[in-house]
């Protein structure tokens, strides 16, 4: 074997146990610090005449990948050079074996040429002389350059492992003038490095390794001499404690073990104890300090409020790393988002099953919440409860300062322990948890219930949430998912709800919560005329306890609309052992009047057929006969079990046809094939698997019936003409042409022999559809 490829293998057998990527020279800076250092080079620029020599180790020591490392620091350098024949000239040459030059001083005129040269020198290996190559440059001089009629400034990049004697060579050269930076690689011998190198030692001395380190360290120590130059006058070079490290082998004493040695003049065998010992390569460090250039950075002045981490993008731009609670806000500020004018009651389960670090993480859930959220500017207003048996109002609604003093008093609450009584804690919230800021009429703001708990209430908690809503407060829960069915119940939606996987995931909810405070529920259709109908089915299928659930739901629902004669009808029919209109259309004229029928809608019993039902709704409901206005969007709700549903395919299709929107509520574990084939082309289908379930579906089918109130309708459908008149459109209105003896805008009127004009022909302008008769006009 080559002796060249003997001391490879050898080489990379004593270092296989070492990590290559070992930094052996580090500046003990904050990250920061070292981003300012990586970021000065582009603001330092060399434009003096000056000679730069570029003298790289190309030996096996070194190895290939070391000797790229070396072209890579040279061509770093070069960046901040005015490579110009009357500025700075740049030269390369090659040392191992023997000396070799890559390029003249003069070869090349450009930044390009020079760096483009240098991507393509080759290793060369052998072994390390590197004093031949500095008698070299003492017998020729450097290569191209002006001689000393210009600074000379060599740059040795090398492992300090040179098999000749370098320190006369180097000395010879530092007489002349040359300025010698000696450049580390692989795992250098530092005590050669400092031969090489000019006075101060520490100031010329760097590692290729640490490629912008090294070469920031080289440019701030030329900067010191005039041949370089920083671009602002706030960058300065400054000192800062750094560590050397050297490779070396040591020798360890492991312990002793028997041995046996002969004696003179007899035959005799001795034996003792013989101590034995093992070889090792560690890290030797050598304190030092390292002149670096920093200049000022975009985050110096710290933009990033709240705990927000600046990351610098350059010299004048930087992000900020929010917390969760402050994420997507500029500089992590909190943003002044509860501009909503609203009351809030934070309401934290203190009790045993919470335990005391959901009672903390709680605690903490609420601080960053209110950090995020407001100021003295806000409109909303807050305060905080806290229960396990019995409810303490820590800081009623508003009552407060500030927000540090808010802030403070959350710090003092303490863990009770003790029994979860969630619904006792409702109950008594709604009655006192908003103190004086429980004004009324138009002056009360809305008032927000938030409920935070990891624990499942001992107590009933249903009639205690119903109680507070139905004093209209508007209840939000935040807990894990062991709780989050308890949470559904209470708040009456999973659209209120706010569900954690743990303590970080809590406070990723915050934007969440953030945005459910100051969302308005959609108060129905209020800009938008509408004829509602229910059709509930009241068969013994599905038993008088579920309808009166189904009743209840239909109550719920209603509540958000405005009833009156130019807004919203409602009207409800039932079917069982019969079909009935419990109310029409027009029958009555405000809510009021339409929760008290509603909750009055008999149960029928028997056998339903929803096919009939839907005929009735067809021929005796939505007509204008029967209180539907011509242009206002019509949409049913039929409600059902599921059974009595197989001739309702086609009635339900006649009366989309015929303009009404049909959206069928299936209740039940199975959803029946016959009950998808009433969903319609627009899949006007929602499936509920029990009755005590609709209170979940309840914004779903709200923002279903409001979708439909915006669609566009025709004047013609239903059709508003009487007697089998035929409705015409017409300019943006409609026309009736009447049959036989009938006459009058909507074919209402018998005429007399002779009084009908020629072709039976009424036109519509503005005039009402006619009343049912008998009933009141409006």
């Amino acid at each position: 074997m080559p002796s060249f490829l003997l001391l490879e293998v050898l080489f990379i057998f004593l270092f296989s146990g070492v990590r290559q990527s070992h930094p052996l020279q580090e500046v003990h800076v904050s990250r920061e610090t070292i981003g300012k250092i990586s970021a000065a080079n582009k603001m330092m620029q060399c434009s003096a005449a000056v000679d730069v020599l570029f003298l790289i180790d190309g030996s096996h020591s070194v190895g290939k990948r070391s000797f790229e490392r070396s072209k890579h620091f040279a061509i770093m350098v070069c960046d901040a050079l005015d490579i110009n024949p009357e500025r700075v000239r740049v030269g390369a040459l090659q040392f191992s074996s023997t000396p070799r030059l890559e390029f003249r001083l003069d070869s090349f005129s450009s930044q390009q040429e020079v760096k483009a040269k240098m991507k393509r020198m080759v290793f060369r290996g052998g072994h390390t002389d590197t004093g031949l190559a500095l008698k070299y440059l003492l017998r020729k001089g450097f290569p191209g350059g002006r001689n000393a009629s210009v600074p000379q400034i060599l740059v040795v990049s090398t492992d300090g492992r040179s098999q000749g004697q370098v320190a006369t060579p180097a000395e010879q050269l530092k007489e002349r003038g040359v300025t010698i930076f000696a450049v580390g690689v692989r795992f250098p011998r530092w005590e050669e490095l400092h031969t090489l190198a000019s006075e101060p030692k520490e100031q010329h001395v760097f590692m290729a390794e640490q490629v912008e380190d090294a070469t920031n360290g080289l440019l701030s120590t030329l900067s010191k001499s005039a041949v370089c130059t920083v671009a602002s006058p706030d960058c300065k070079v400054q000192p800062h404690p750094c560590e050397r490290k050297t490779l070396e082998t040591v020798r360890e004493l492991v312990g002793s073990a028997p041995c046996w040695r002969g004696s003179r003049g007899t035959d005799a065998v001795l034996a003792a104890l013989c101590p034995f010992s093992s070889w090792k390569r560690v890290f030797l460090t050598h304190p030092a300090t390292c002149y670096r250039t920093t200049c000022p950075g975009a985050c110096d002045s710290q933009p990033c409020q709240n705990g927000g981490t600046c990351v610098p993008e350059g010299r004048d731009r930087y992000h900020c790393v929010c917390p969760p609670a402050f994420g997507g806000e500029a500089n992590c500020a909190p943003k002044l988002s509860l501009e909503c004018r609203i009351d809030v009651l934070f309401l934290l389960a203190s009790s045993a099953g919470t335990t005391p670090e959901g009672f903390l993480r709680a605690k903490a859930f609420v601080k960053r919440f209110l950090q995020a959220s407001l100021s003295e500017d806000s409109r909303a207003r807050v305060g905080v409860a806290w229960y396990s048996g019995e409810l303490a109002l820590a800081v009623p609604v508003g009552e407060y300062r500030d927000v540090p003093a808010l802030l403070r008093s959350l710090d003092g609450l303490p863990f009770g322990g003790g029994a979860t009584l969630t619904g006792h804690a409702l109950q008594q919230a709604a009655d006192h948890g908003f103190g004086s800021t429980a004004r009324t009429g138009q002056d009360r703001p809305r008032r927000v219930v938030v409920l935070l708990t990891e624990s499942p209430s001992q107590d009933e908690v249903a009639g205690p949430a119903r109680y507070a809503r139905a004093r209209e407060l508007l209840l939000l829960g935040v807990g894990t998912d062991a709780v989050r069915a308890e949470l559904e119940e209470i708040t009456g939606s999973p659209k209120r709800v706010l569900v954690h996987a743990g303590p970080q995931d809590l406070f990723h909810r915050i934007p969440e919560l953030r945005r459910k405070l100051c969302s308005r529920p959609r108060p129905g259709c209020q800009a938008q005329s509408l004829d509602l109908l229910f059709m509930l089915d009241a068969s013994a299928s599905v038993g008088p306890e579920n309808f009166a659930q189904m009743q209840s739901f239909v109550r719920s629902l209603m509540l958000p609309f405005d009833v009156n004669p130019d807004v919203t009808q409602v009207g409800l029919v039932v079917y069982g052992s019969r079909v009935q209109t419990a109310f029409g259309l027009d029958t009555h004229l405000t809510r009021a009047a339409v929760l008290r029928a509603t909750s009055q809608a008999p149960y029928l019993g028997g056998m339903g057929s929803a096919g009939t039902a839907l005929l009735h709704v067809y021929d005796k409901v939505m007509t204008v006969q029967r209180g539907a206005r011509p242009g206002v969007p019509k949409a049913m709700v039929l409600l059902t079990g599921g059974t009595g549903v197989e001739d309702a395919a086609v009635p339900i299709q006649k009366l989309r046809n015929n303009g009404v929107s049909a959206l069928v509520v299936g209740v039940g574990p199975v959803l029946r094939e016959a009950l998808r084939r009433l969903a319609g082309p627009r899949d006007s289908l929602i499936h509920v698997a029990s009755y005590t379930d609709l209170r979940y579906h309840q914004d779903a089918l709200l923002e279903w019936i409001c979708a439909e109130a915006k669609r566009p309708v025709s004047l013609c459908k239903p059709s508003p003409c009487l007697h089998e008149g035929t409705c015409i459109l017409q300019n943006g209105s409609y026309r009736c042409e009447c049959r036989d003896s009938w006459q009058g805008p909507h074919c209402g009127n018998r005429s007399l022999r002779g009084d009908a004009p020629a072709g039976g022909q009424q036109s519509y302008a503005s005039q009402r559809p006619p009343r049912r008769p008998g009933h009141p006009g409006r």
